[in-house]
């Protein structure tokens, strides 16, 4: 992973409060899993962040990489990695996502 990649990344996830890697966008996602991610996210009505892996290839490979985590989607919260589409879908059934939202301050819109 080049340095730049790495501190786009950094800078990305540290940016805004909710940031999702995905394929596709919130209104086109290209794969299930990036949907079901937005779709939680949206349920829970915070705002959040994406970025498209699929229009940049370094950008692709730097995130698994960044977050040692093989797959897309990736969730970060207040700059940390929560997880992929299987532990954002447990953690909003059992009630763990929408608690980790509030014990860092993050508030439904509206």
């Amino acid at each position: 992973m080049t340095t730049s990649v790495h501190d786009r990344i950094k800078n990305d996830v540290t940016a805004d409060n909710i940031v999702l890697y995905m394929k596709g966008d919130p209104m086109f996602p290209q794969c299930g899993f990036s949907a079901t991610v937005i779709e939680i996210l949206n349920y829970f009505n915070v705002d959040y962040t994406t970025y498209n892996v699929l229009s940049d290839e370094s950008l692709r490979n730097g995130i698994k990489e960044f977050s040692d985590w093989p797959t897309i989607p990736q969730l970060y919260v207040k700059g940390e990695f929560v997880g992929g589409c299987d532990i954002i879908r447990e953690m909003a059934a059992n009630g763990e996502l929408i608690a980790h939202f509030e014990s860092v301050g993050i508030e439904p819109k509206g």
